[in-house]
């Protein structure tokens, strides 16, 4: 899938008879697989892939030139405007790790805060302010340690860290997800930023993230989708969605009805994109997306209500993962694009 500056995504299997060809990649993430990539950032990600044969990564390219390097933990490449980093965090080695502690020493909020810190770092020094997209994975997202849940710290840490790099906590701020990765992984954060500001979307059928009340703890800091338009097109990024309506989760139990409330969503902030970029079209049935399924057992579920609202020939990667609250079954995230002749 092209978008804007020829940025494009594909999902891939790992294996294959001829190596993988790099010109022009800017990073990629694996699932629950290692690979070794020359030159190239790899977040390595631990959340198995379902309902494939094989191991399947996710490629993001350019159609220019690229440059690679690294600034403290975070791995980089960036060309024609846009830049690829990952970081990865053990909390193995974080002296902050004690239950008695209060959350905010606790060895997941030191690592969050930290990670974030050192990606606007790298985003400063080499010129890319603006975050289009970002990408959290950590074990035990609803586990409750320290007196709270590990997301609940995720969150209050990504604030910290945006807080003291300037950055804002409403409005502004990139289209993300937060999932839970194998009991025992790391940390990983991977992320797309640019040199030009994207247009942010929030969702009319749901309170934007930034704006929960208080019982759901310190605010997630993200958009509902983000745009870049470029002279070549516009690609849309949306979030992490589910089966939220305001801010409350509906349909607790049922994974098929919650696969069509979420798909609802995906629809009302398509409506969205196209409004506020003008002639853009984007389309439900061209979107790439990753679905992350809660429990192995409603993987046949989700993906036939899948098919009854895109068709057979949907791209989709099925991931297993633990989703921020625990009453959520299923979240799915997509990317779009539309040619220039659309995005003008």
């Amino acid at each position: 899938m092209s978008g804007a500056g020829g940025l494009q995504v594909h999902y891939l299997p790992l294996a294959g008879p001829e190596p993988p060809q790099w010109d022009g990649v800017l990073g990629v993430a694996t699932f629950d697989r290692s690979l070794g990539a020359p030159d190239i950032p790899v977040a390595e990600v631990r959340t198995p892939v379902l309902g494939a044969s094989g191991a399947v990564c996710e490629v993001w390219r350019i159609d220019q030139a690229t440059q690679s390097g690294s600034q403290g933990r975070v791995r980089y490449r960036h060309g024609a405007g846009v830049m690829f980093g990952c970081i990865t965090l053990s909390e193995a080695h974080t002296d902050a790790r004690r239950n008695s502690t209060p959350p905010e020493e606790s060895a997941l909020y030191a690592v969050t805060e930290q990670g974030y810190r050192e990606v606007f770092a790298t985003l400063d020094t080499l010129g890319y302010p603006h975050l289009l997209r970002v990408w959290n994975y950590l074990p035990e997202i609803n586990q409750d340690t320290h007196g709270v849940e590990r997301y609940r710290q995720f969150n209050d840490a990504r604030r910290k860290a945006l807080a003291a790099c300037g950055r804002n906590l409403t409005g502004n701020v990139p289209a993300a997800c937060a999932l839970g990765s194998v009991s025992g992984s790391p940390l990983v954060i991977y992320f797309l930023a640019s040199q030009d500001a994207p247009a942010v979307i929030e969702n009319p059928r749901q309170v934007s993230a930034y704006e929960y009340p208080e019982q759901y703890g310190p605010k997630p800091v993200f958009s509902r989708a983000s745009v870049l338009r470029e002279r070549a097109g516009a690609m849309l990024f949306i979030s992490g969605t589910s089966s939220i309506i305001g801010h409350r989760t509906v349909h607790a139990g049922d994974a098929a009805a919650q696969t069509r409330e979420t798909f609802t969503n995906i629809e009302a902030l398509l409506g969205e994109a196209n409004r506020v970029t003008g002639a853009s079209r984007f389309d439900l049935g061209t979107l790439a997306y990753k679905v992350y399924v809660r429990k192995d057992a409603d993987l046949p579920t989700i993906q036939s209500q899948l098919r009854a609202a895109l068709g057979p020939g949907a791209q989709a990667m099925y991931l297993r993962a633990d989703i921020c609250r625990q009453e959520l079954l299923v979240e799915i995230e997509a990317i779009g694009q539309a040619p220039a002749s659309a995005a003008a």
